[in-house]
């Protein structure tokens, strides 16, 4: 049975897209017979728990187990970071010959791959990379890094090193491939493994709750909603400034933002200021268990993102959990949403950074219902024959294969 280690910058049991993806694929892949382990770097936070290490030292999280890098990189930046990855390659040799794996396989950012790189060559082991996003457009849209800075075209060298230094590279959307091949990588060496949602969590939606839309004041709607983290790039103020000819067209139109970040403070600022502030309602974080309970309040699911680098070349998960929930999807019109929304079949695409034109959209969209069911079924279908977890993990094994047979195995972990 292959074993793949998983080499990632933080797990469960924290909670972020980042966590919730990586949790789909391991246990998809557990489901196919391969074995699976995981080793989280020193950006892991969380306390361990005592009562679920096991004797080897893996953590076990939600049936998963995960090796954590011990202590934390300090020093200024760039000697930080390089401690970092020579923290977590070191802890990846150690993992490896406790476990003795067959594929190391790192998701991005670049400074795990660095470290997996470097463990993977004195170990004799096979390397696959995944890139979720590229980490400096993702700190230019979350307003923690600018385009241009030396920090932004290090971390691009750094993601340049290690997609030229691995065995095969994987991405999550074209986007990210294509701007690979236009930075002279082989494409043959590229391949996709799209988001997808575990249809087991998100496969049965729950009745509306009337206690609960009462509570928050939602009425009988139609609600709007958005479910995830408030970055800048998610445009929610977009959609904040629209709530008021939204309401002016349907008056019980009602806007429900489920979650936290940080542009909070400033979106709440914003809402409180709106003529609209009546219909706007904020309940910040819940747990992810729950998260069905409140998209069960939701009609239409909107995502509003800002058009820049990072929303042009990234596929969000949340358009396709949405989906899968029986949502009505809205969202603006970047890159990353026309690769997995078709304007009038399985959502609805507006103009990025414009008000206006989010909430023409809106209108329109609220305003006749009589295609909404058929809308409905045609994404739900589209998400269950092309997103679906438990299918897309097998684009994984001919990638294991290849990089397994150009080896001609694993080499023997040394003692």
């Amino acid at each position: 049975m292959t074993r793949i280690l998983h080499v990632l910058d933080h797990g469960l049991p924290l909670q972020s897209g980042y966590t919730f993806r990586t949790r789909a694929i391991l246990k998809a892949q557990e489901a196919l017979g391969l074995e699976v382990r995981a080793v989280t770097g020193q950006r892991h936070t969380a306390a361990p728990d005592p009562a679920a290490i096991d004797d080897d030292g893996a953590e076990r999280a939600d049936g998963l187990r995960f090796w954590r890098t011990p202590g934390s990189a300090e020093g200024a930046p760039g000697l930080r970071e390089w401690r970092e990855v020579r923290a977590l390659a070191d802890r990846i040799e150690q993992v490896a010959r406790i476990w003795r794996p067959d594929v190391l396989h790192a998701h991005s950012p670049a400074l795990c791959g660095m470290a997996a790189l470097r463990a993977a060559r004195r170990l004799g082991l096979p390397l696959v990379y995944e890139i979720r996003a590229f980490w400096e457009d993702a700190a230019v849209g979350n307003g923690t890094g600018s385009a241009g800075s030396w920090r932004y075209w290090l971390t691009r060298q750094l993601e340049n090193r290690v997609v030229a230094g691995a065995d095969a590279v994987v991405t999550i959307c074209e986007g990210l491939r294509t701007d690979l091949i236009a930075r002279r990588f082989p494409a043959e060496r590229i391949s996709i493994m799209p988001n997808g949602v575990d249809l087991a969590l998100f496969g049965a939606p729950l009745a509306r709750d009337t206690a609960l839309a009462e509570r928050l004041g939602l009425g009988s709607g139609p609600v709007i909603g958005f479910l995830g983290s408030f970055y800048p790039y998610e445009g929610l103020d977009d959609l904040i400034a629209a709530m008021p000819a939204i309401v002016a067209r349907q008056p019980d139109a009602r806007l429900l933002l489920v979650g936290g970040g940080p542009a909070e403070a400033a979106l709440r600022q914003a809402a409180q200021a709106s003529r609209a502030a009546d219909a706007i309602h904020f309940v910040g974080r819940v747990p992810h268990h729950e998260v069905d309970r409140y998209y069960a309040l939701v009609d239409v699911v909107c995502y509003p993102r800002k058009a820049m680098r990072l929303t042009d070349l990234v596929t969000p998960l949340k358009p396709l959990e949405a989906m899968a929930q029986g949502k009505l999807v809205a969202a603006s019109s970047v890159g990353g949403h026309r690769e997995l929304i078709e304007h009038g079949v399985t959502g609805t695409l507006f103009a990025p950074d414009d008000p206006d034109a989010l909430a023409v959209a809106m209108i329109a969209l609220l305003s006749d219902r009589s295609g909404w069911d058929d809308r409905r079924d045609v994404a739900r279908r589209f998400v269950e024959g092309a997103h679906d977890w438990g299918f897309n993990v097998r684009r994984y094994l001919p990638v294991y294969q290849r990089v397994l047979a150009t080896r001609g195995e694993a080499a023997p972990i040394a003692a």
